[in-house]
């Protein structure tokens, strides 16, 4: 399996984060992990990273609820940048919400992946990174 992925994690719970960065080094998927405590933060660093593919992630793991710029925020943003990335970045939005709604609204954003119910598990990490 490659593990030279950058990855990006945007998510304003401190457990979460500390749990994934964990699970992602225990399958040696630590390559360069950026974490962000929520959407603006992130949005900025790939704007201030436009043309530089070194820095920018291949996987983006998305929270919904969050403080500032919540996750359906940053895909309305990210969605006007898009055609200016030299790279294609591929975004799983991961959220402890089950309400239909937000996950209909999710799966109807071509440019999120897949939507995944938290705790995410060591296994669908695996998967998910398999398929890059």
């Amino acid at each position: 399996m490659n593990s030279n992925y950058n990855i990006c994690v945007i998510d304003d719970d401190d457990i979460y984060q500390f749990t994934i960065i964990k699970m992602l080094k225990s399958i040696d998927l630590d390559k360069e992990i950026s974490l962000f405590s929520d959407g603006e933060e992130a949005l900025e660093f790939l704007i201030d990273n436009l043309y530089n593919n070194e820095e920018l992630p291949d996987i983006i793991f998305l929270d919904i609820n969050m403080p500032i710029m919540d996750g359906f925020q940053f895909m309305e943003e990210y969605v006007k940048i898009k055609p200016k990335l030299n790279k294609k970045i591929i975004i799983y939005m991961v959220s402890s919400s089950v309400d239909p709604v937000d996950i209909e609204r999710a799966k109807s954003i071509s440019d999120i992946s897949d939507y995944i119910i938290k705790p995410i598990k060591p296994g669908q990490l695996k998967e998910i990174m398999a398929n890059l």
